[in-house]
């Protein structure tokens, strides 16, 4: 087990100095939040959100961006790495290597989580700094909320890589599914609890880690960890395992 460990610790090591190499790749992935931040920050100024208590846009967006950025680097990018490494035949050779197979995708998996790490603390911060954002009011809460979230993302990341047939397509399919939940479920803007959209928007993981996240930066709430929304997104992480332990190819499809 310590031998196990100390391989898993060895190769996000690895994935890590490899993730640093691509400078442009991955300043992306800590740049783009940022901007979409700044972006909606800015359009929306000084205004205020009557429905969340009358707090401000910016209050609302830190946590919000907290969500999307995490899952952009569990979900997104796990999902096309992991198929780009299958369809260039590493995941193949990976096999055949002495390296357990569990030990090479756990180190995709930690890269992904420490990437998320060093991006939440990066937003918060920025957003306390330059917007005055509260900080967080339950530190432990939020810490629940985003370790749920980010293993239920690196395992629906994993899950979709089944059904992305090659390389090219994996962008697409993956940006696909992605974007219009994020819209729908209040990433970018607050969306009405009694709306249609809300109500689609709720069965799906997205919406439930947005308000998880929320919960523990909104000073008007009463309870800073959502048992629900932590629930719903365990019961999707459980099945998305399920289907990328029966499904998932080391091989790509000679079809």
């Amino acid at each position: 087990m310590k031998n196990d460990l100390e391989l898993l610790g060895r190769q996000v090591g690895w994935e890590q100095r490899s993730y640093w190499r691509n400078p442009a790749a991955a300043g992306f992935s800590f740049v783009f939040p940022i901007l979409i931040m700044v972006i909606f920050a800015t359009t929306n100024g000084n205004g205020k959100i009557a429905e969340l208590g009358n707090i401000s846009y910016t209050q609302y967006y830190i946590p919000a961006i907290v969500a999307f950025g995490i899952m952009g680097v569990t979900f997104t990018n796990l999902a096309i790495t992991v198929t780009f490494k299958r369809e260039a035949g590493t995941l193949k050779r990976v096999r055949g290597a002495p390296l357990p197979s569990w030990i090479y995708l756990g180190g995709l998996i930690g890269n992904s989580i420490v990437v998320g790490i060093l991006l939440t603390a990066l937003v918060i911060a920025f957003g306390i700094i330059a917007y005055g954002v509260s900080i967080p009011g339950n530190i432990a809460a939020l810490v629940v909320t985003l370790a749920v979230g980010a293993a239920c993302f690196c395992a629906m990341g994993l899950a979709v890589t089944t059904v992305v047939p090659n390389a090219d397509a994996a962008p697409a399919i993956v940006n696909l599914v992605f974007f219009p939940l994020l819209f729908i479920s209040g990433t970018f803007f607050p969306i009405s609890k009694g709306s249609v959209l809300t109500k689609i928007a709720g069965v799906f993981p997205v919406r439930h880690f947005i308000t998880g996240t929320f919960a523990a930066f909104d000073p008007h709430a009463h309870s800073s960890l959502r048992g629900g929304d932590l629930l719903v997104m365990v019961g999707w992480g459980a099945v998305a395992m399920l289907v990328a332990n029966r499904r998932f190819r080391w091989e790509a499809s000679t079809t």
